[in-house]
């Protein structure tokens, strides 16, 4: 049974990959989510063979079949990816399983992913993602039990957190959709001690990968690096490993 359960939820990852794929494409573009896809080079429709999450881009050997176009590997990457963060969700609940944590877990995975790939690519948000699952991701953890006070409390702290470096940088350090980005990771967090952990993270993650790129020429000191990837990170961090991580330092 459980086997069929993990097939099913890696297929599904296939499957919301791929639509977070064509949504992260046509936000960008200001293009509406309806309608079939199609190759951003010929606008040709693309057939449904052609768009099978991961196998059509082996099989075509990442190039388009009409006009041979190169295929981004974020196509793939993306979908296996959020397959695996499907499973793993499905793996690592395995004792406290129902459909609400699994709906809840999906849509977190879902968003993360989503700021990761937008502001790494685009170095902006869209909030037209980022409140709706904010608003479900409530909605779903109000009726697992979680305390109503403690979750807004810890999204208003982040909003107040990079609200602050906003002010001090002058808006040059952080943008205004940090601050958005700080107010989801308060909700998924659901409480301030989780939202320490997952900023803590996301800065130790961001400062080693930035020291690193510098090291290697490719960014200099005063380069611009999107933060909201490393949120997303440490974000995931907090939500899965949170309470080791306290239990752990807290000793």
């Amino acid at each position: 049974m459980m086997a069929i359960i993990f097939i099913i939820s890696f297929l599904a990852g296939l499957i919301f990959g791929s639509f977070l794929n064509c949504l992260i494409y046509r936000l960008h573009n200001r293009k509406t989510i309806l309608g079939r896809s199609f190759c951003p080079k010929c606008k040709q429709k693309i057939k449904w063979y052609d768009n099978i999450p991961v196998i059509s881009f082996l099989l075509l050997k990442a190039r388009c079949r009409l006009c041979k176009e190169k295929i981004s590997w974020q196509y793939p990457v993306v979908e296996s990816v959020m397959a695996l963060l499907f499973v793993f969700s499905i793996w690592f609940r395995i004792g406290e399983l129902s459909l609400l944590i699994v709906l809840r877990d999906w849509i977190i995975f879902f968003t993360l992913l989503f700021i990761f790939v937008y502001d790494l690519k685009y170095s902006e948000i869209e909030d037209i993602v980022l409140f709706p699952a904010t608003v479900l991701i409530l909605i779903f953890s109000l009726f697992l039990g979680q305390s109503f006070l403690p979750i807004i409390f810890s999204a208003l702290l982040g909003v107040v957190f990079f609200g602050v470096q906003y002010l001090v940088t002058k808006g040059k350090g952080i943008g205004l959709g940090d601050l958005r980005i700080g107010f989801f990771m308060g909700i998924v967090c659901g409480g301030w001690q989780y939202l320490l952990v997952a900023i803590f993270c996301s800065y130790v993650i961001g400062s080693l990968v930035s020291l690193i790129l510098i090291l290697k020429g490719k960014k200099k000191i005063k380069s611009a690096i999107p933060l909201g990837p490393f949120l997303a990170i440490g974000t995931l961090i907090a939500f899965l490993f949170g309470d080791k991580i306290i239990t752990l330092y807290l000793g």
